[in-house]
């Protein structure tokens, strides 16, 4: 063989080198998953199916930490500015990496610059619901009494900055109305509040309120989706309410430190999608209103900076500026 095939080859396994100890390596200890908000939050769901997909493709524990506080972006930071050696994942959603950074000038990260994308994992809908006993049973009731109920209106959120936020801020903007912010720390919270009546309405994802609605505990005024639900087939989208140009979902997906070096970033986006085929874990979503939404990590880096403009456009409409 000529030499200087001889050096082009030697040259190729040492740029080589690295990726193929990290792939020989990877995974030697535990993963931990930082999900940024409390327990008992439509993130539950995707975090044990993280943890599932990822350990049974891998080998390896995963340990779900919860951090939340400031909308996600406590959560999100830590893993921003952790070691980028894929032991360290992050439970994205809608909220930290679009809502956020449409709200909060300094949210301590970048969606984008900031993570590694690795898969997406579900899409599902938000819900406006109200209490069972709040006179109104229809979107177009709820405006009407906001416009004779001046000061008497407020709706429950996760927290300034997540989207719980915006979707009702949206809704106020595009009604002509107003009301009460009140954050609380989490999705479950939200829905306490407004089952024990602290507050008029909210918009929780479907994933925590699904068996609350068809109990008839609480009630589904509007799904934000752009069709309606199949679980919730007699509940109309906000477009069939009246309230045009209003579509939003929440979607969850895993990401890494940027960094995190490409072999293990592949490693951990074929566990997943691999996971997501499986018909117990598609089971598992679909009974709490999910759908899997498996793809590459440039897929799903592309919809983030996406999801990221449209947020925006949404936060401007509501007339937020980010603070």
């Amino acid at each position: 063989m000529p030499k200087f095939r001889v050096a082009l080859l030697g040259a190729m396994l040492l740029a080589l080198a690295p990726a193929l100890s990290h792939a020989q390596s990877y995974p030697s200890k535990t993963i931990k998953l930082v999900v940024p908000f409390g327990p008992g939050g439509p993130t539950d769901l995707s975090a044990r199916v993280v943890s599932q997909v990822v350990q049974t493709g891998l080998g390896q524990n995963v340990v779900i930490e919860n951090r939340p506080g400031a909308g996600g972006a406590t959560g999100s930071k830590s893993v921003a500015t952790a070691e980028a050696d894929g032991y360290t994942l992050l439970l994205g959603t809608s909220a930290t990496l679009a809502v956020v950074p449409a709200l909060v000038k300094t949210p301590g990260y970048d969606p984008v610059k900031s993570f590694a994308p690795v898969a997406k994992i579900s899409d599902s809908t938000t819900v406006l619901i109200v209490p069972p006993a709040f006179p109104a049973n229809s979107v177009q009731e709820l405006v009407a009494y906001g416009r004779t109920n001046t000061g008497k209106l407020s709706y429950a959120s996760a927290g300034y900055g997540n989207q719980t936020q915006l979707a009702a801020e949206l809704l106020l903007a595009r009604a002509g109305i107003k009301a009460v912010h009140v954050p609380y720390k989490s999705g479950a919270e939200v829905v306490t509040a407004v089952l024990s009546e602290q507050v008029q309405m909210a918009f929780p994802d479907i994933s925590i309120l699904l068996g609350l609605v068809q109990e008839k505990k609480l009630k589904a005024l509007a799904v934000t989706s752009a069709a309606r639900h199949p679980q919730l087939p007699d509940v109309p989208t906000m477009a069939e309410s009246g309230i045009a140009d209003y579509i939003t979902t929440f979607w969850t997906g895993v990401l890494v430190p940027a960094g995190t070096p490409p072999d293990i970033v592949n490693a951990l986006n074929a566990s997943v999608n691999d996971g997501l085929k499986s018909q117990a874990v598609r089971d598992s979503l679909a009974r709490d209103g999910a759908q899997p939404a498996p793809g590459t990590p440039q897929a799903f880096g592309s919809f983030i900076a996406n999801e990221m403009t449209k947020w925006s456009a949404i936060a401007r409409t509501a007339g937020i500026e980010p603070q």
